[in-house]
């Protein structure tokens, strides 16, 4: 076997790629990197190859920014790289040419994030079946000088529904009290339609009262809707939104990329609360998936830890209803380049960060 590998520079020849490696994380397609290249992050697309078989890929995001003077250029990997995780020789390689990549770019450090299912537990998350690749995995990374990150972009953990399966079967499979509160909603006068571009902005204001209700922080309106408009426009993404008398109760954002559909975004006004709105909106999404023959239907984001003070301990609660699968995974890992300034970008930049929100509050 004799890897090498090259820079990929067309959108289509990429996304095939990505496909062929049966990748469909949508953080790792063209469209996302074009994307995020209008928010400081420049993309490198790179696959490894043997003999012109395509065994790797990964889109690489480069960012500098500068902060007290000191300019910290950090590199991402979202969702990647993509190859076969049980082929430790093709794993060592493509570590091995992250960090060299790192170091030429004279970055502060490289971060991946990757894919790779290490644990399963089905409906719940008290019985985990793990995987033999997790320990392959961990071993490769510290071998070849990485370390666990102690900052997670992604979530690290997520729930995972098989679509491949009858719709009365597959609604038969939630527990009887997300199934009856389907059914409620629905008596209850609610009604799912598509969004509209046009309404992206009022999405917008729904997701920040839903980040000020729960406590999390967002971006700017700018950001999501220039990001909901470009996957839209370009098939990867739909909006549904559920109403009351017309009144405008909740919405979600759906991707769709290898043939997984994502629940990226949801925001909800708040009212109706009682007639259980999210529950039709999320029903109505799973089968707006299945609609488009995705395969998986991922939840996007379950609890690190499962214990009540999680802060996706309440998001749980909703999701498990649906009765899918949990998946791990082995989390993000940090190739450091210089560790005096990723001491200062992962320590007291944040902090300071930190600082000045509590003070503009």
């Amino acid at each position: 076997m004799q890897i090498t590998n090259r820079f990929v520079y067309n959108k289509d020849e990429w996304n095939q790629i990505l496909l062929q490696l049966c990748g469909n994380q949508i953080l790792q397609s063209w469209e996302w990197g074009e994307f995020k290249s209008c928010y400081d992050w420049t993309p490198q697309r790179i696959i490894w190859c043997d003999d012109g078989d395509c065994k790797a890929a990964a889109q690489i995001l480069t960012r500098n920014k500068t902060f007290l003077g000191i300019n910290f250029k950090i590199m991402y990997v979202p969702r990647g790289p993509v190859l076969d995780w049980n082929d430790k020789y093709l794993l060592e390689i493509v570590l091995n040419d992250l960090r060299d990549l790192a170091i030429y770019e004279d970055a502060v450090f490289v971060k991946v994030d990757p894919y790779v299912t290490v644990g399963r537990s089905i409906y719940s998350y008290d019985q985990v079946d793990l995987d033999s690749i997790g320990d392959i995995v961990t071993q490769q990374f510290e071998q070849s000088g990485w370390q666990k990150s102690n900052q997670q972009i992604q979530f690290r953990n997520t729930m995972v529904l098989d679509l491949d399966v009858d719709t009365n079967d597959l609604l038969l499979s939630f527990s009887q009290k997300t199934r009856y509160n389907i059914r409620l909603a629905t008596r209850k006068g609610l009604v799912v339609r598509n969004g509209t571009i046009k309404e992206l902005d009022l999405l917008y204001d729904l997701y920040k009262l839903t980040s000020n209700r729960n406590g999390f922080a967002i971006r700017s309106r700018s950001y999501y809707v220039d990001l909901w408009k470009s996957l839209i426009q370009s098939g990867m993404a739909q909006s549904l939104i559920v109403e009351h008398d017309g009144e405008f109760v909740g919405a979600v954002v759906l991707s769709i990329f290898g043939g997984c559909a994502t629940y990226m975004y949801g925001m909800s006004s708040g009212s109706h609360t009682e007639k259980m709105p999210n529950y039709l909106l999320q029903w109505e999404a799973i089968l707006r998936a299945k609609e488009l023959e995705c395969k998986f239907y991922d939840f996007w984001g379950v609890p690190d830890f499962f214990v009540e003070d999680d802060p996706l301990w309440g998001v749980w609660r909703f999701k498990s209803g649906f009765r899918g699968d949990v998946i791990y995974t082995t989390g993000a890992w940090d190739f450091v380049c210089k560790w005096l300034l990723y001491w200062l970008y992962t320590n007291i930049v944040p902090r300071i960060f930190s600082f000045i929100r509590m003070r503009n509050s």
